[in-house]
């Protein structure tokens, strides 16, 4: 077939004939352009004031956009899609600082949807289509199509006067206009590989000069689970900032003694290897890699002292302070006052033009306006709550996660002492008294004691809080929202580094936090950690197995690590769950 395409090529065509291959790049176009343009949603305030574009990524409705898109908008949006009907649409999670939001259309369960690409496998020159809602003119809901090339992979884009950023993105030639914002970037199969949301423009005005970026689809799925959380999520800093040396390796320039990876040994002067997988050879790299996942990942780094290298897991702190993602007032967060050592913004270049309201490419909303209600049957799916975008689907969320925790058993009423005994892999014995006034162990005759009322402490000594991490676990067993502060969905992440994804439930009480971590296979509760105070090596707890005790189960065989090394592998063969008020 392609001899006879290629023979055809050269041989005299009539006048006014196509070449074959010609025509057959077009239908493929065609056809690549009619498979993916029903998952193209268009975007309208529920006003009428300002709007964009967004791609749907399951049948259920989830549709990602951009945050400056829906920012403003209250928590009901207007979308339409190409089969020409309008839907109601509920806000669920925001990433201020990527410039992502995630919003569910509503009144199906088989809604088309994209098929998610890779990414990292974008080249420079490979052909791309750019669709949505440029001015807003897909009136008749039929999205607009650009066609391009990808002109860079891996671009920095840094913020312009405003607090987003862009890192690891797709760089392109075919045009995004203001309302293209949030709109999906497709490769030519059809697969989504990225969320155009930022232009280039020329000095003049908003005029796209040749240069859009998206948002690399990967990164959106690294947080899309911290999004379905209906919180304001953050991004991850390492807490330290690089250099380029003279030799072009990358070096540690300046390093919070707080963070993990100071705790961990990184210091300023080491050389950066590898972060995340991925081998580090510019500073600009080092940004893109850092800048596409959440806080609080594990990941692994590897650096050089000496000649020498040294591997280690570190968990990623938070880029930005909760103040600076959720402002008093509301409104959009703002960048910080001035530059730490967790900062890794650099500052506004003469190509950015930052637009009239601080967003990449929108017309500017007014201050104040009445939102009219929201459709009276949607009214329960938005719910307000501190901290978070949409409080409705952090609930939805946990409760699926925590289903897997219910089928040990319902200790509602066991809310007496409790006494665990058993044994360390070594055959020491061990005991655990647990009651709402004091922990104690008795491990290897060496005692341990934590009053609740009192500040806790690492107890047993060297173990980072194991007390503390088994006086959570009888919370959470016995009512988590009656008896913790916070107890909230946070998202998935990899745990400690590896493949094996999990779902993270956050529950916290006074000045401990535990982390939470389910199988996202079968729901069974993997381990957690548990930290004690802000920025301390926590205690790390993993189970690999749990059995019946009395009708209720409990972990059987988990290990405890702290700050790296492996404190104790305990066997828990009896246990003793006094009711309420024995």
């Amino acid at each position: 077939m392609l001899a006879a395409l290629l023979a055809a090529a050269v041989l005299p065509q009539p006048a006014g004939a196509l070449d074959p291959l010609v025509q057959q790049a077009q239908s493929r176009r065609i056809e690549v352009i009619e498979r993916a343009a029903p998952a193209v949603v268009a975007i309208f305030a529920h006003d009428g004031n300002g709007g964009g574009s967004g791609v749907l990524i399951s049948p259920d409705g989830y549709t990602v956009t951009n945050h400056h898109v829906v920012m403003g908008m209250g928590g009901f949006m207007k979308c339409g899609l190409s089969d020409g009907r309008l839907y109601d649409a509920v806000l669920v999670g925001v990433d201020p600082t990527g410039d992502v939001a995630l919003i569910k259309l509503l009144g199906r369960d088989d809604f088309p949807h994209a098929v998610i690409g890779d990414s990292d496998r974008v080249q420079v020159g490979d052909w791309v289509y750019a669709m949505g809602n440029p001015f807003l003119l897909a009136t008749d809901l039929q999205p607009t199509v650009t066609y391009g090339l990808v002109s860079g992979v891996h671009r920095y884009q840094y913020p312009a006067g405003t607090f987003l950023e862009y890192t690891d993105c797709l760089q392109v030639d075919a045009s995004i206009n203001p309302g293209n914002s949030g709109g999906p970037l497709f490769n030519d199969r059809g697969e989504l590989i990225g969320i155009n949301g930022r232009i280039s423009v020329d000095k003049r005005g908003r005029i796209n000069s040749g240069a859009g970026y998206a948002i690399s689809i990967n990164q959106v799925m690294h947080f899309l689970d911290h999004l379905k959380s209906g919180r304001i999520v953050d991004h991850a800093t390492l807490g330290a900032t690089v250099t380029a040396g003279d030799d072009g390796a990358v070096y540690v320039a300046n390093i919070l003694e707080r963070s993990e990876a100071f705790r961990r040994g990184l210091r300023v002067g080491d050389e950066i290897v590898s972060f995340a997988g991925r081998p580090i050879r510019s500073v600009n790299q080092f940004k893109n890699i850092l800048g596409i996942y959440p806080k609080g990942w594990t990941v692994p780094l590897v650096y050089r002292r000496e000649g020498q290298k040294h591997e280690l897991l570190v968990r990623l702190r938070g880029l930005h302070r909760q103040a600076e993602l959720v402002p008093h007032g509301g409104g959009s967060p703002q960048p910080p006052e001035g530059p730490g050592p967790d900062d890794r913004r650099p500052r506004p270049g003469p190509d950015d033009q930052p637009p009239r309201r601080g967003t990449p490419d929108e017309p500017p909303l007014p201050l104040r306006r009445e939102r009219p209600p929201p459709p009276a049957e949607y009214a329960h799916l938005f719910v307000e709550k501190p901290g978070f975008a949409n409080w409705y689907f952090n609930v939805q969320e946990r409760n699926r996660v925590m289903t897997g925790l219910r089928s040990w058993g319902d200790f509602r009423s066991r809310g007496g002492h409790w006494e665990l005994t058993g044994r360390t892999a070594d055959g020491s014995a061990v005991n655990f008294k647990l009651s709402d006034q004091a922990v104690a162990a008795v491990i290897a005759d060496l005692p341990a004691v934590q009053l609740v009322d009192q500040p806790w402490t690492d107890q047993p000594p060297g173990s980072g809080g194991l007390l503390a991490a088994l006086h959570h676990l009888r919370l959470l067993l016995l009512d988590p929202e009656g008896r913790l502060t916070e107890f909230y969905y946070l998202g998935s992440e990899p745990l400690d580094g590896g493949t094996d994804v999990v779902d993270v439930v956050i529950a916290s009480k006074g000045t401990v936090t535990s982390r939470w971590y389910f199988h996202r296979t079968d729901g069974r509760l993997a381990g957690w950690d548990t930290a004690i105070e802000e920025d301390a090596d926590e205690c790390r707890v993993r189970i690999e197995s749990v059995r019946d005790f009395g009708g209720v189960r409990l972990p059987e065989r988990f290990t405890v690590d702290h700050a790296g090394a492996r404190f104790g592998t305990f066997v828990i063969e009896g246990a003793a769950l006094a009711t309420s008020g024995e």
